[in-house]
Parts: C-alpha cells; sequence; structure tokens
C-alpha cells in the first residue's frame, strides 16, 4: 500500500477496494458517489425509454415486446423512473459529488468537519437504494413515486419496503446537508470571509438547510404511511377516518423545497462556468449569493401550488399562486446576472460553457411555464396533463443534469488529473440538448391538446407528437452515450492536466491535478474574492 504522503494524490494514496469503502477522504466519498449514481441514472433512463417506447404509439400494443403491454407494468416503471431519478440521481447527484469534492478545496479546508458522517451517507443512500431496487423483484411498486394516499396504503404492492428505502435515503441527504453547513462556517481558510466564497459554496450552503429543514418532514409522512399501512392508524385514509389531502401537505411541504435542492446547486455550478468561460468577474456577486438563500426561504411557502385543484380555500390559492411567483425575483436576479457576465465577455466555446448555455436556455422555458402554473386559471387547465411533464423536465433535466454535465466536464481535469477530448463533448452537448427539446417541448402542446399523464394509452390525435418525443429520447440516449465514451477515453488515455487548464481563479485550481491527500501542501490565505480576472 502506497504511503499517503503529502505528495501523494488521492487515487493512488492508497490501493485496493477496501481503502475505498473505507475511506474517509472527501474526494474519494465524492467519487464513490459519482459511480453510484450514474448507474442510478441508467436504472432510471432505460425505465424512461421503456416508458417512450411504449408511447410510440396510440393502441397500447407493446410497442417494445411484451414488457409495458400491461397497464400495471407502465404504471410500475413509471414509478420507478420517477422514484429513481428523483431520489436517487438528481436529489443527491450534485451535492454528493461535485459538493462532496470541491466544498472543502473551494473554502481551503482538508475535508469536510465530519468524515465518518460523510461515509455513512453514502452507505445510506446505498442501503436505501438497494432495498428500492428490491421492490422491484418482490412485489413491485406502481403508486407513482409520490406514493398519492389512499391507495398507496390500499395497494398490496410492496410500498411499505419503497417507503422505508425512501426513508434511509433521506438520512444520506440530511447527513450531507449538515456536514456541508458546519463545513462553511467553522473550516473556511484564513482570510476566506462568507463574501469571498465561490458562488458554487454559496449554492451548496443553501441547498444544505433546506436538506436539513425539509427532510425531516418527508420523514415524519413517510413513518405515518407505514403507521397506516401496518396498524390501521387512521390518518389519511378517509375510510379509517383520515384525511388524503393531509398527505399532499405533508408531501409537498418537502417535494417542492427538494425542486430547489435539485436546482439550487445546478445554478451554483453555472455561476462557476460563465465567469471562468467569459473571462470576467462575475456580475453582481452579493445579489446572486443572497438570491440562493432567497430561493431557499421562499421555497418553504409555496408548495400549495399543487394543489390547486384539492379542494383548498380561493384566498389559499391565491396566497399560493403569489408566493409561487415570488420566486421568480430571485431566480431572475441570477439569470440577469449570468447573461451580464457574459456580455462583452471573451467567451471560450468549450464543451462546459455550452453546456452553461443550454442550461440558461432550457431553464428559461422552465421557468416561464412554472409562472404559467402558478396562475390559477391556466393551472386548472393543464394540471396533471402533458404540460407538466414537459415543465417538470425542463427544469429538472435541462437544468439539472445540464449542470451536471458542464460542471463534471469543467472539473475532470481537476479531479482525475487528466483532459478529454474536446470534440466529443461537443458532440454529447448537441444530441443532449437537440434531443432534449424534440422530446420535451412537443410534450407542451400534448397537454395544451389535453393529453393526461401517467397514461399508458391515449387516443390517436395525439400520436404524432408522441412518435417526435420518443424520438428525441432516442437522440438523449445517444448524447449520454458519447458523452460516457469520452469520460472513459479521457480517463485511459487523456493527456496529463495542468494545475489550472481553463483559467479559473478559485481556490480548488490552486492544487495540484488530481489533489493531493490533504488537498493543500500549506494552509492557504486568502487576500482577494473569488473571481479576480485580469
Amino acid at each position: 500500500m502506497a504511503h499517503a504522503g503529502h505528495d501523494v494524490d488521492y487515487i493512488h494514496a492508497e490501493k485496493g477496494l477496501k481503502s475505498w469503502l473505507l475511506t474517509l477522504d472527501h474526494k474519494r466519498i465524492g467519487i464513490l458517489y459519482f459511480v453510484t449514481v450514474m448507474f442510478f441514472f441508467l436504472c432510471g433512463g432505460i425505465a424512461a425509454l421503456l416508458l417512450r417506447g411504449e408511447l410510440f404509439s396510440y393502441n397500447a400494443q407493446a410497442n417494445v415486446g411484451e414488457i409495458l403491454k400491461n397497464g400495471d407494468i407502465y404504471n410500475q416503471v413509471m414509478t420507478y423512473h420517477g422514484a429513481i431519478m428523483v431520489f436517487m440521481v438528481i436529489i443527491p447527484g450534485i451535492p454528493a459529488i461535485l459538493g462532496n469534492f470541491f466544498l472543502p478545496l473551494m473554502i481551503g479546508a482538508k475535508d469536510v468537519a465530519f468524515p465518518k458522517l460523510n461515509l455513512l451517507s453514502w452507505y445510506c443512500l446505498m442501503a436505501g437504494a438497494a432495498l428500492a431496487i428490491l421492490t422491484m423483484f418482490t412485489g413491485r411498486v406502481d403508486t407513482g413515486w409520490t406514493f398519492y394516499t389512499p391507495y398507496s396504503i390500499q395497494t398490496g404492492t410492496a410500498v411499505s419496503m419503497m417507503v422505508v428505502a425512501a426513508f434511509i435515503m433521506g438520512m444520506s441527504s440530511i447527513l450531507t446537508g449538515l456536514n456541508f453547513i458546519v463545513t462553511v462556517h467553522k473550516l473556511r481558510a484564513p482570510g476566506m470571509t462568507m463574501h469571498r466564497m465561490p458562488l458554487f459554496v454559496w449554492a451548496l450552503y443553501s441547498t444544505a438547510i433546506i436538506q436539513v429543514l425539509a427532510t425531516p418532514v418527508l420523514a415524519i409522512t413517510l413513518l405515518l404511511l407505514m403507521m397506516e399501512r401496518v396498524l390501521g392508524v387512521g390518518i389519511f385514509d378517509p375510510k379509517l377516518g383520515g384525511d388524503p389531502v393531509l398527505f399532499q401537505h405533508f408531501f409537498w411541504f418537502y417535494s417542492h423545497p427538494a425542486v430547489y435542492i435539485m436546482i439550487l446547486p445546478a445554478m451554483g455550478i453555472i455561476s462557476e462556468l460563465i465567469t471562468t468561460y467569459s473571462k470576467k468577474v462575475i456580475f453582481g456577486y452579493t445579489a446572486i449569493a443572497y438570491s440562493s438563500l432567497g430561493i431557499a426561504a421562499v421555497s418553504f411557502f409555496v408548495w400549495g401550488h399543487h394543489m390547486y385543484v384539492s379542494g383548498q380555500s380561493e384566498l389559499a390559492g391565491t396566497v399560493f399562486s403569489f408566493l409561487t411567483m415570488l420566486v421568480g425575483v430571485p431566480t431572475a436576479i441570477k439569470m440577469f446576472n449570468w447573461v451580464a457576465t457574459m456580455y462583452k465577455g471573451s467567451i471560450e466555446f468549450r464543451s462546459p460553457m455550452l453546456y452553461a448555455m443550454g442550461f440558461l436556455f432550457l431553464f428559461a422555458i422552465g421557468g416561464v411555464t412554472g409562472i404559467m402554473l402558478a396562475t390559477l386559471a391556466v393551472d386548472v387547465h393543464f394540471h396533471d396533463t402533458y404540460f407538466v411533464v414537459a415543465h417538470f423536465h425542463y427544469v429538472m433535466v435541462g437544468g439539472t443534469l445540464m449542470a451536471i454535465m458542464g460542471g463534471f466536464f469543467h472539473w475532470f481535469p481537476k479531479m482525475f488529473g487528466k483532459m478529454y477530448n474536446e470534440a466529443g463533448a461537443r458532440w454529447s452537448f448537441v444530441f443532449i440538448f437537440v434531443g432534449f427539446n424534440v422530446t420535451f417541448f412537443p410534450q407542451f402542446i400534448l397537454g395544451g391538446m389535453g393529453m393526461p399523464r401517467r397514461y399508458f394509452d391515449y387516443i390517436a390525435a395525439y400520436q404524432p407528437l408522441n412518435r417526435i418525443s420518443t424520438v428525441g429520447s432516442w437522440l438523449i440516449l445517444t448524447g449520454f452515450l458519447i458523452g460516457l465514451y469520452v469520460i472513459i477515453q479521457g480517463l485511459r488515455k487523456g493527456a496529463k492536466a495542468p494545475p489550472n487548464p481553463w483559467g479559473s481563479t478559485t481556490l480548488e485550481w490552486q492544487t495540484a491535478s488530481p489533489p493531493i491527500v490533504h488537498n493543500f501542501d500549506h494552509e492557504p490565505v486568502v487576500t482577494a474574492g473569488p473571481y479576480e480576472y485580469k
């Protein structure tokens, strides 16, 4: 075993599988998260392709063999697609992978505040995910990823096991958020004031606050659901004297802040990419930093816009409509400042910048359609249609996954000490961006035409747009396969990366590529802000 000295990088510091499974190094834990989240992404992506394959034709005769011939099977595949993508990919994705790897580096720390809890958070995700995937073979789950009552109480499928799995994965999210908050407050390098932190750190910090405050609400909700299924306690089921709308209040009180757990870290990445590849100081640093906190705060007060048609009062609907539109203010601040940063910048159209610009385009569509859905009269028409599906995916997939890809290519040389093929990464972007719009933009039109979501069959009038949407999913698959090939080839044959190939100015680029075990040879002293371009 190699000695973990000061000049040894984290990859070669120790050898053997055991050294990885028991590591306390935040960088190695980030890599563990990367491998597992990408595996879950593969599983969720296969489920999505099966769904789109079934929807290729309107007659519901299995378009992908015998797999989805039955509507129950379709519901099960849809449940797994949603649950895997939300709980195992998008929520943990950026904080667990890039956050774990780079937050200590960006603030000049040797590690996170609680390394053992950091490793435990990965094991919690693994245990919960393993239990969730096990349900596929032990009774299936067909409730959808939202577990809506009273169906989730009455169905004979393996809902209890899936609920326990989500509970355990929630523990992973809480531990990660707690670690990040304490790390930011206690382990910053000398001179690293809060207003000198990179904006990615601000985004992770704001996200961590949501994780710690909102996730326990989901845990309590799932615990109550389990009590009702196992003990027959009347909480949500009307037959037992419960109220199913109460479940919606609890669930969306967590799940709408969870949307910002998904998107805030992505916004942090975009801030880093745009300032780096525009070669300019970020426009309005303080406004972007505090807008992250503003989004985190307002996110707790907007859950009711999911429930306009649930029977809540007109006053409640009006208040939730106003608060939902209010989220657009800090979001618009970010969008304006990113565009202002690019204005008259010396822009390099490298693949991370392409992904950042793709994010701006897709997230703008997702945000504008979100304001539309916040409007009471519009939402009543679009509720539970494919318009909502398109909006959600433009925000989550078009936003978060674009940022993940851009951030990963941006920091790839730092993480692995090797360069990747730039042309291949650009082709990956082209297929993903074009494929995404071909897949989901027609769904806005389908929603306007009235096509309900979560149906495995539809009338003939919807078939042309559904076929376009399915073809788009194949283009997305092609883009991700190209990206995977580029990453593998970079790891195998990539040229040695210099410490700072992009000319970035944040602290993580001031150490070796890949970083040494303790991150820095000497404790860094910060004397200026993070974006001092000359």
